[in-house]
């Protein structure tokens, strides 16, 4: 399978995990010049940024540790471009998470960072 393909499967199995948990999913892939959200969800006024991380292996710190400072940047400035695109979302508290899949398994890092 290649990379796109198992993106976009860790992508779905990582929605139907917070689906299950009960928040609302309110668009993927949100794609602007400066980054890409993954995952945006919902739940009451608690709007949930994932970044969905997966790895064949964690030889090379896993796949959390793959999100460093400018990839945090990246999807912090993206998120202040969707709230521009949707106002309505504008007063909700916002939370920035990591979900990572690996052989089928999810583990959900709520607040991974600010």
């Amino acid at each position: 399978m290649d990379r796109r393909a198992t993106g976009t499967q860790a992508e779905n199995t990582a929605c139907a995990f917070l689906e299950s948990q009960g928040l609302s999913i309110v668009t993927r892939n949100f794609l602007r010049r400066v980054g890409e959200l993954d995952i945006v969800a919902r739940v009451d006024d608690l709007l949930v940024v994932v970044e969905v991380r997966t790895r064949a292996s964690d030889r090379y710190g896993g796949a959390a540790a793959s999100i460093g400072r400018d990839k945090q940047r990246r999807i912090i400035l993206t998120t202040q471009l969707l709230l521009q695109r949707y106002p309505s979302l504008k007063r909700c508290r916002v939370r920035f998470d990591v979900v990572i899949v690996k052989d089928g398994r999810v583990e959900w890092l709520k607040r991974a960072f600010q």
